[in-house]
């Protein structure tokens, strides 16, 4: 059975958006500008941004940390009739643990080809064998979603070559 978004463009734009000023916050701590928010009922229940860096965990993604305020907020492992939306396309870790905590709907911005399982590599989220399957749709503000990392990596490289060429 195919589902189909209950939300607007204008919905999806202004969740994004706020995905976007969490990118932003792990941005400006030198973390990879990923962010995420679950939303519930039209209201952002769980907010997240990469801190791997910071927390020396591999696990420390934007999309976890949005997913563990939201079960904490609803006081429910289960986020059936959420939403969550995240800057990058989820990897098999956050894929799985949308899987797991049963969210409806994926939305996300840039496609992650080196490691998207939200329909670049693989569809981990609609994949029929497993017991839970959301709908997923990417490109919402990819542009801009993009641009976040592209500079990013952008300057990162730029400050390791400057490092560099001081030694």
């Amino acid at each position: 059975m195919e589902r189909e978004s209950q939300l607007t463009e204008e919905e999806k734009i202004f969740f994004m958006q706020e995905a976007i000023a969490e990118a932003k916050k792990a941005e400006a701590i030198a973390e990879v500008p990923i962010g995420a928010v679950v939303v519930y009922q039209g209201e952002i229940i769980g907010r997240g941004h990469n801190l791997r860096e910071h927390s020396q965990d591999a696990t420390s993604h934007a999309e976890m940390f949005a997913i563990q305020a939201a079960c904490k907020f609803l006081g429910n492992w289960r986020l059936e009739k959420c939403q969550l939306f995240v800057t990058l396309e989820p990897c098999p870790m956050c894929s799985g643990g949308m899987i797991l905590s049963r969210v409806e709907e994926v939305y996300f911005g840039a496609y992650d080809p080196k490691g998207g399982t939200a329909g670049t590599l693989m569809n981990l989220l609609t994949d029929e064998r497993f017991n839970h399957r959301a709908y997923v749709e990417g490109g919402i503000m990819e542009a801009e979603c993009g641009l976040l990392l592209t500079n990013f990596f952008r300057e990162l490289r730029a400050r390791k070559k400057k490092t560099s060429q001081k030694d």
